[in-house]
């Protein structure tokens, strides 16, 4: 496998604003094979042409790295399940283009969000009834599926929290509507773990797989009697709203330190014959964290 990184893991990264030289540079230095480029990300947008492409993927194979994948965050507020038929036909468009952009950045897999029943981060999102969303995103992702497959470049479709395609059954049946080999899994192990385990749904998934997320997660369940600084924190947890009694706690956090089982993980990744890009998806930026996630990618690469 190769060990990659996001490029929004980078300072300025998350903004789009960190510069693609800077970023490649930085990642070989660290220690990665491979980054996850973004859009927008520097000079990478919407618009850019082939040549632009080109010239990115010429400049990461003279800093001697490669190129994993492309992604997007326009899906949250462009959604392929959107009730809107424009907003529809627009996220399809940003699929098209970015299945291309990918093609002449010289790799084979793009990062979709399948769609949407609501987004976690902001309450005013529209909801949208899981039926309808299904629906609505096997449609959209039809409408792209002759650009994949003409360009030879996956769409990969990542289980993110977006109340969709929660099941691990569901999510392979899901993919294999499509009957086509350019429409996989963007597999994230941290943002499963939540409600499942990710050794558990890469032997479900299998060859479905097109590329992989770390990150890792941690859940602490507060149930009464805690002490010290746990007591304080399930205090604040219980002031949520009125009557509650039982309380959690949870966050996405260093790899090693959270609940993700990376032994087995990478058990189920050997047994699934997975061999191409693990990519690093750690948020936000802070000083030093390419370096520490590249250290904590080899330890657990060896297992």
């Amino acid at each position: 496998m190769k060990k990659g990184i996001t490029y929004w893991s980078f300072e300025g990264g998350l903004e789009g604003k960190a510069d693609i030289e800077s970023v490649l540079k930085q990642a070989k230095a660290a220690g990665f094979d491979s980054v996850e480029l973004a859009i927008p990300g520097g000079i990478l947008q919407f618009d850019s042409s082939e040549a632009q492409c080109a010239d990115i993927a010429k400049l990461a194979k003279s800093i001697g790295i490669e190129i994993s994948s492309v992604a997007t965050g326009v899906y949250w507020g462009t959604s392929l399940t959107a009730s809107d038929a424009g907003v529809r036909k627009q996220a399809i468009e940003y699929t098209k283009k970015l299945l291309h952009i990918a093609r002449w950045l010289g790799t084979d897999a793009i990062l979709v969000v399948p769609g949407a029943v609501d987004v976690f981060f902001d309450p005013a999102c529209e909801r949208i009834g899981y039926d309808e969303c299904y629906k609505r995103s096997q449609q959209s992702l039809r409408a792209c599926l002759k650009t994949a497959e003409t360009l030879k470049v996956s769409i990969c479709l990542e289980n993110v929290w977006n109340k969709f395609l929660l099941s691990p059954l569901e999510y392979r049946d899901f993919i294999d509507s499509f009957n086509s080999r350019y429409v996989k899994s963007y597999f994230d192990c941290g943002n499963v773990r939540l409600t499942g385990f990710p050794e558990h749904w890469i032997g479900l998934l299998g060859k479905r797989i097109g590329r992989v997320h770390w990150k890792d997660f941690k859940f602490i369940f507060y149930g009464g009697g805690e002490h010290g600084d746990a007591a304080s924190i399930a205090a604040g947890c219980r002031n949520i709203a009125a009557g509650s009694g039982w309380a959690g706690a949870y966050s996405f956090c260093d790899l090693g330190a959270g609940d993700v089982n990376w032994k087995a993980v990478m058990t189920s990744l050997r047994k699934a014959r997975y061999n191409a890009y693990v990519t690093a998806e750690m948020l936000p930026w802070r000083p030093g964290l390419p370096e520490q996630v590249s250290k904590d990618m080899g330890k657990i690469l060896t297992y």
